[in-house]
């Protein structure tokens, strides 16, 4: 039976999925399945906390409709959201997009730094709350929109390739694309570090976790949600929450 990772969008750009498939296709091992998912309501793409937030809903409504059917998740979110609900919830690993790159880049480098689109200060949070504030030696936001990326990739690759140069020059050993619109870039844009690949990095590590087969926490901050009333939910959702 193939190991099934689901791909799940947390916004609903449909071109985002399919890049972000792509990639985690490119990085799959043989054998190896991947299944796309976009959210059935939520922002068109996430750039604000109040679309993140409600992107978070979305998502996971979204896994719930899975749960039980793939192996392992891998979120096709820069924002890596809802990452901490989605792994109480779900009975398989869970890996988001940019802490899979961020610990992977402090496997090939003492520092890290971290390029994306538009604003960073999300990031630099985001980053703080993985635990990797102290390799972080820099970030660079490129002026252009997710949907740019998708319609003129060209031009959004220079840019990105500019600003990676200004990250390995502040200090930066390795640099992680951080943004689902930029993803399988980084295998096509030349650079004296490594370049990380959220969606490479995630799946790879999806396979690893599902190879390793280890148990649900029953105790902690993950543990499964159980008897939780709730009104209004999906009904998968609902089912999830009431354990």
């Amino acid at each position: 039976m193939p190991l099934r990772i689901l791909v799940a969008n947390a916004n609903t750009t449909e071109a985002i999925t399919a890049l972000c498939a792509a990639a985690a296709r490119a990085a799959a091992a043989p054998g190896t399945e991947i299944i796309p998912a976009t959210p059935r309501f939520g922002p068109a793409v996430i750039s604000t906390r109040v679309e993140n937030v409600i992107a978070g809903h979305a998502l996971l409504e979204l896994l719930a409709e899975h749960a039980g059917r793939v192996e392992a998740v891998v979120l096709a979110v820069s924002h890596d959201t809802a990452l901490e609900a989605a792994r109480q919830l779900m009975p398989c690993p869970v890996l988001g997009m940019t802490e899979a790159a961020c610990l992977v880049a402090c496997t090939v480098g003492g520092r890290f730094g971290l390029v994306t689109l538009g604003g960073v200060e999300t990031y630099r949070e985001l980053i703080g709350r993985h635990g990797f504030a102290v390799r972080l030696s820099g970030l660079e936001g490129v002026a252009a929109t997710p949907q740019e990326a998708v319609a003129d990739p060209g031009r959004v690759e220079a840019l990105v390739g500019v600003a990676v140069q200004r990250l390995v020059d502040g200090g930066a050993e390795a640099v992680v694309l951080g943004g689902a619109a930029l993803a399988g870039m980084a295998s096509r844009l030349p650079a004296p570090v490594p370049l990380l690949d959220g969606m490479a990095c995630a799946v790879k590590l999806a396979e690893a976790l599902a190879g390793l087969n280890l148990p649900r926490p029953s105790a902690g901050s993950l543990a499964a949600p159980r008897g939780r009333a709730s009104s209004g939910l999906s009904p998968a959702l609902a089912r999830l929450l009431g354990g």
